[in-house]
């Protein structure tokens, strides 16, 4: 008897231009489903694609809507890309970000009465600080005790959650808010300016753009992104080069939980201008795919962000014209990355099958 046995064998040099078009064919893979999906649904396609993809983005709110969603989820993607170069896996920006959020608007809070060109700087100092903090808890556990990071700072965005409600439901809830659970409204002085009149998209668009400049400098021109690269290509390379692991373990880290402390300091910052319990919805681990998408490159990241921002907004109008849950969001999301994952395996490995005999004794 002669059975059939699949094998994934590695390619060994896998196709650069490949690498580059798995997102855009796992887009397109996803657009199919999609179609797919809303035609069991009962919708007609076309009528489905356009009311999610085309429809959120066709005035300019809508399209200062899109760019006010994927600067949070740019931002942190940028940082979670330091880390994943680096083969560290930091599922907790939605922690940091969520911390960030508190540090920044603490100090937005207690000088809730007082005007001053310093104090958004000075919020933003305390966003990043916040972030890093939280960040490096689970960079300091995976070096001295080599403590999974995985899980450990995903544990941690629920705690940093806690605080939060602890926060706006105790003593930072604004006395005159009706026993609602926020904090009371900023100043002028510490809120994101606006970047044009009528639209929400605020400042924290342009702080995302100099990130991007900064991370291409980084990753292009200097020392510590060589270091990454090579760390991430081989961790044993690294070590053979006399780079110091645990030092990029605590950099990568740090970078990460500035940004993401940034983006939470930007969600209260921002249009809205105070804390509140649902401060974000998921950027931290939706940035997770955004990293991915933009195959970890500022640029890439950049568009990546615009992809996923869109889903975002398409679910809110898919909600509201189809009648569907505004869930739906995260199908799309989910289906990217599944394609994204799959294509990146075929492009790294291919699938090879063996017969292999089997003689039966009696």
């Amino acid at each position: 008897m002669i059975n059939i046995y699949p094998k994934i064998i590695s390619r060994g040099h896998p196709s650069l231009l490949m690498t580059y078009l798995a997102p855009i064919i796992a887009i397109v893979l996803t657009l199919i489903t999609g179609s797919i999906i809303f035609s069991f649904m009962g919708f007609t396609p076309f009528f489905a694609l356009h009311t999610f993809f085309i429809s959120p983005i066709s005035t300019y709110y809508g399209v200062s809507e899109l760019f006010l969603k994927a600067t949070p989820l740019a931002l942190i993607a940028i940082g979670l890309s330091f880390c994943f170069k680096n083969n560290i896996y930091n599922i907790g920006a939605e922690g940091q970000l969520t911390m960030g959020a508190i540090f920044g608007g603490g100090v937005g809070i207690f000088f809730y009465n007082v005007e001053g060109f310093w104090l958004l700087p000075l919020i933003i100092i305390c966003g990043a600080i916040g972030g890093i903090i939280w960040a490096m808890i689970p960079a300091i556990l995976k070096v001295r005790f080599n403590t999974n990071e995985i899980l450990t700072s995903l544990m941690l965005v629920y705690v940093a959650a806690l605080i939060l409600d602890y926060l706006v439901v105790g003593p930072w809830r604004d006395p005159d808010g009706l026993s609602f659970p926020k904090t009371r409204p900023f100043n002028d002085s510490a809120r994101m300016p606006l970047l044009f009149e009528g639209l929400r998209v605020h400042f924290g668009l342009i702080l995302t753009i100099i990130s991007v400049f900064i991370a291409w400098f980084i990753y292009s021109k200097t020392m510590l992104g060589y270091q990454l690269k090579v760390a991430g290509l081989s961790p044993k390379a690294s070590r053979f080069a006399g780079f110091n692991q645990n030092k990029l373990v605590y950099i990568t880290f740090g970078i990460c939980g500035a940004l993401s402390g940034i983006a939470g300091v930007g969600e209260v910052t921002g249009p809205i201008g105070l804390i509140y319990r649902d401060i974000s919805p998921n950027y931290g681990f939706t940035a997770i795919i955004v990293a991915f998408l933009g195959r970890l490159h500022p640029v890439g990241i950049i568009f990546a962000s615009i992809v996923i921002a869109l889903t975002y907004l398409g679910a809110e109008d898919a909600q509201l014209f189809m009648q569907v849950p505004q869930a739906v969001g995260f199908v799309f999301q989910g289906l990217v990355l599944f394609y994204l994952l799959g294509a990146d395996l075929l492009i790294n490995y291919r699938i090879s099958f063996y017969k292999r005999s089997l003689i039966n004794e009696h």
